[in-house]
């Protein structure tokens, strides 16, 4: 899977983020108050707002500057551990695609920057992250699996974060008792991820 830097592309992207995070956020703050601040669907709507008051500008730059603007806004717009993590993930997407060129494979662009995340956060797959949900996204990706396989992958995935105790951030604290709790970080990569493949499905060729 390669990419392209259409402008209309990264306009949509940014909306159908946005739009989404808004019809959810009150669900994963519900998600967050079981086992957090009960926040996490407030910051994430405040961060995609950001976004999209800057989208015209950013629809405007080439790939991977955008991706990097758009991970540096998250930082400095999303509350709690999110905004860090959601940001280095595209912030080093936009630098690893940087380096490369159109034709790169987007599989390994992605892993580069889950590794990134994981240092970040200081956490591995199965500490019950929203690393629960990339892992599996980019195994998928780099299987080359249909959009539609990877969304679901990454709906299952976030669901199966209901059988993880915590293990990093604040819903670590809990121990035993995050168990049976859906993480709000892997719902909101998941609902995100969904989003963009059906995006790209629907306004994109194969």
């Amino acid at each position: 899977m390669t990419v392209q830097a259409e402008p209309v592309l990264v306009a949509g992207l940014i909306e159908v983020c946005r739009a989404t995070i808004a019809a959810n956020s009150d669900h994963l703050c519900a998600l967050d108050r079981a086992i957090g601040d009960g926040d996490h669907g407030t910051n994430m709507r405040r961060g995609c707002e950001a976004v999209s008051a800057e989208g015209e500008s950013l629809s405007s730059l080439p790939f991977p500057d955008a991706m990097e603007k758009i991970g540096l806004t998250l930082v400095m717009n999303v509350g709690g551990a999110a905004g860090p993590l959601y940001g280095t993930l595209l912030m080093e997407i936009g630098r690893e695609l940087r380096k490369s060129d159109e034709t790169a494979d987007f599989s390994l662009v992605l892993k580069q920057a889950i590794d990134a995340v994981a240092r970040r956060g200081r956490a591995h797959a199965g500490d019950k992250t929203l690393l629960d949900v990339l892992y599996p996204v980019h195994a998928a990706l780099a299987k080359r699996s249909p959009l539609g396989d990877v969304a679901r992958k990454a709906e299952r995935s976030a669901n199966r974060t209901a059988a993880m105790k915590a293990m990093r951030g604040r819903a670590a604290y809990l121990g035993d008792r995050s168990i049976g709790h859906v993480d709000p970080g892997a719902s909101s990569c998941a609902l995100l991820t969904t989003a963009i493949c059906r995006y790209l499905g629907e306004h994109r060729p194969q």
